[in-house]
């Protein structure tokens, strides 16, 4: 591993907490300020850092500019497009479009509520394997060894009382959600927030990413989150086909 590299990456996760300065950069890193000092120099001259001011350093435009670049070469992302805006526009509450990426479930896009009540999440968040339903409509796709490899991995740290906490119970979740077509947060991740999700398929029917639908429970009730599910399959299905899913050519 590249030590200067080790370094510099530290000091750019630091730096996603807001302005720092040297010295508390330094301590981030566990290196000298002088240390520091050179490998923001490095950052600056490409844009990854700049100043605040005469003391601080923030994040710089480069990032955000290799962020949306990487996000908008993913050819899901901008063929669901859409397919979530109607979906936003047609319910009002949160959309969310999740991958799965090396072990971890990401949120790559996502439209806000109309309403004042809302959820805090953002592109680039990684979702909870075990109590998330994006994170469970991903991993249902998956073959069984793979599944139970994933469900043996997981933590099942409990987040809510409705949390799953246990391997079976995983493994017997996502037998629900690959027979049923759509998965469900029954307030598991927070005790506020319920959600329901579905697959978006790709030319051979494979899971691309999941799309869902996530609503304040003092907004929807439990029977009026399952009202939604109707409409998130369309535009699941919306979805699939702008991805080049064609259903019939599926066994």
């Amino acid at each position: 591993m590249s030590q200067s590299l080790d370094r510099a990456l530290t000091l750019l996760d630091a730096l996603a907490e807001g302005p720092r300065t040297l010295d508390q950069l330094a301590e981030s890193a566990g290196v000298h300020k002088t240390t520091v000092l050179r490998l923001m120099r490095t950052l600056e001259s490409h844009r990854f850092v700049q100043r605040d001011d005469a003391r601080h350093y923030r994040l710089g435009t480069a990032l955000f500019d290799l962020a949306n670049r990487s996000l908008d070469g993913r050819d899901v992302r901008r063929s669901a497009e859409p397919a979530l805006r109607e979906l936003n526009d047609l319910t009002g509450h949160t959309v969310h479009l999740a991958s799965y990426e090396g072990g971890e479930v990401v949120y790559i896009d996502k439209y806000e509520s109309r309403h004042h009540v809302r959820m805090y999440s953002r592109i680039g968040k990684r979702a909870a394997l075990h109590c998330t339903a994006v994170a469970k409509v991903l991993v249902a796709d998956f073959a069984e060894p793979r599944r139970r490899e994933i469900a043996e991995s997981i933590d099942y740290v409990p987040m809510t009382a409705n949390t799953i906490t246990s391997a079976p119970a995983y493994l017997a979740e996502l037998a629900a959600v690959a027979e049923r077509g759509y998965a469900l947060d029954n307030s598991e991740h927070e005790d506020f927030i319920h959600c329901v999700a579905a697959p978006v398929r790709g030319q051979r029917g494979e899971v691309l990413a999941a799309v869902s639908v996530s609503v304040p429970k003092v907004l929807l009730d439990y029977d009026g989150l399952i009202a939604l599910v109707p409409d998130l399959l369309r535009t699941a299905r919306k979805a699939s086909l702008a991805c080049g899913w064609n259903p019939d050519r599926e066994d």
